[in-house]
């Protein structure tokens, strides 16, 4: 079995009481939620709103932004 190392991992709890907020463009159903956790390795946590117990993707500092320049530019528009 491969394993697969996080450099980015942060412990639950710290993620259980980070100050979730919730993206002003969500719709019903398609809504995620941004938290600053720290300002380790890891500084943005995301995840799906209506699974707040589930997966959340851990981004540096860098790759948030990044990923935040890729979304402005349609990167990962469906269309």
């Amino acid at each position: 079995m491969n394993e697969i190392r996080n450099n980015l991992s942060v412990p639950a709890r710290q993620l259980a009481d980070a100050p979730w907020r919730k993206s002003t463009r969500s719709q019903t159903s398609n809504c995620v939620e941004v938290a600053p956790v720290g300002s380790g390795p890891a500084a943005i946590a995301l995840r799906d709103s209506k699974d707040p117990h589930g997966p959340v993707l851990l981004f540096n500092r860098a790759g948030w932004l990044g990923f935040i320049a890729g979304a402005k530019e349609g990167q990962f528009d469906l269309n």
